[in-house]
Order: C-alpha cells, then structure tokens, then sequence
C-alpha cells in the first residue's frame, strides 16, 4: 500500500485509496500517516482518501518544516492529478493544512482542523520543545519518548489495546530529527491572527478532554475564519481520532459530504 513521491530533495511517503473527491489527512508531531487508519477505513468507499508521512516524520526522509509541508502537499497533488481537495490536520498538521488553504484557494473545498495548536495572543506553548531537545540531546530519543508518552497530548483515554498498540509504533518509528538536529524552529507558531483570508468551509474539533489551551485555541482560530463551526467529541482526549474513532469517522462523513466537492474558489 506505501508509494513513495521525490519531491524538492526528500522522499515521502503516501497512501492513495478510494474513489471520488479526495481527502488529504495530515498527521500531527511525533505521528505519521498510520494515524488515519480508521478513517481510511471508514471514508474509501466514497471518497478518495490520501494521507503521507510529512517530511521528517514516520519513513519520509528530509527535515521536519511547515513550510516544506504546505509545497510537500501541492507537489503531492500536482503528482497525483488532483484540482480539488478537501484537508484534515490533525494538532500541528492543522498548520501545514491552513497554510496550504491560505496558499491554494481556488484547490481547497474545505478544511477540518483537529486540536489546532495556535494560541491566544500572549498565549503560551503547551509543548516544552526545548526541554524535550535538551532531553533527546543529552538522553537520547529513548528517554525522550518515554517522556513524551505521558504528556497529555500523547496519552489515549481508550482503553483499545490495538490504539494503544498503534501510537506506540507511530512514536517509536518518530526520527525525531526536529530535537536531534540544530536548524529553524520546525514547529514554528504562525501568527495569532491572519486566517480571515481562508474562506471556505472548516470545521474545528477538540475531544472532551483537550487541554484547555487547545480548547481556547481552538476558540480563536474559529472566530477568524469565516465559515467555521465547532465540534466536541465526547469520551476523547486530545488524540481524539484514536480515542473515538466511530464519533470522529461519522462527524467527518457527515461534513465532507456537504463540503467536499470541487471549490470554485476565488
């Protein structure tokens, strides 16, 4: 099932499965694209689903950057003859997704933005980027996995072994270049406010049990943009595609079927 596209210096890999509008699904840090199992599972039969490693994460080769990630999505969909399509990023893949929304209107049908980390003005990261380079420097990418394995951004509320199974593969197949390597921020935080441009359809989720900044982010970005509603998956954390994957799949259905046809954007 894996392909592979060479792209601007790195080699990324993808998913390409189903038929009809396409679905691009973009993973959030320390992930890849088996994230999505589920929901590509659950979207194939009506839709054509496409998801891939971002460069840097999971069996891509390059430097993780969201800039690289917004080309890395139109290269992918130049590659496959795609004119339209829907995105869902999940937590920092919600970045790359509203870049390439931002960039790309007239391609964009809509979005789904799951866990966005953009904060409040003044607001405060809720990842310690810096202590876990410290950690993967000096420690190794073993102490730091184990450490970030009990944040609550990467901690399951289910109790599915086969979830708990899949995050732990994710994580350990992480290559963790964005803590082991000296180069820009790759998690880099976009401004607080500017998506007002991306007027198309979006829909913005948090689990029940999100951190509360990513609930108030959550909050900010949908004030900004202009056709945005807001869901709460109920018994989910922040991994809330893992957590309730039947809940998520039938809110993600239901939105691309109203939404996921070709934009005529302006």
């Amino acid at each position: 099932m894996d392909l592979y596209l060479e792209t601007s210096g790195v080699r990324l890999r993808y998913r390409d499965e189903g038929g009809g509008c396409a679905v691009i699904l973009v993973h959030g840090w320390t992930l890849d694209l088996e994230q999505w199992d589920s929901q590509a599972a659950a979207l194939a039969g009506e839709f054509r689903v496409v998801r891939l490693d971002r460069r840097g994460f999971g069996l891509s080769s390059g430097f993780p950057s969201i800039a690289g990630d917004c080309a890395d999505l139109s290269a992918l969909c130049e590659h496959l003859g795609l004119e339209s399509v829907a995105l869902v990023g999940m937590s920092q893949g919600a970045r790359a997704v509203l870049q390439f929304a931002e960039s790309h209107p007239r391609m964009t049908s809509c979005i789904v933005l799951d866990g966005p980390p953009f904060p409040a003005a003044g607001g405060s990261r809720d990842i310690p980027y810096e202590y876990y380079r410290e950690m993967a420097r000096n420690q190794g990418l073993s102490a730091f996995r184990r450490e970030w394995s009990g944040h609550a951004l990467a901690r399951l509320r289910t109790a599915d072994p086969q979830a708990h199974a899949l995050l732990a593969r994710m994580i350990a197949r992480y290559p963790g270049r964005d803590l082991t390597h000296t180069a820009g921020d790759a998690a880099a935080m976009p401004p607080a406010k500017g998506f007002e441009s991306v007027d198309r359809p979006a829909l913005v989720m948090n689990g029940e049990f999100d951190l509360d900044s990513r609930k108030e982010s959550a909050r900010q970005l949908a004030l900004q943009l202009p056709q945005a509603e807001c869901v709460e998956l109920p018994d989910a954390g922040h991994l809330c595609n893992l957590d309730n994957p039947r809940a998520y799949n039938d809110i993600l259905t239901r939105f691309l079927e109203r939404h996921a046809f070709p934009s005529t954007g302006h």
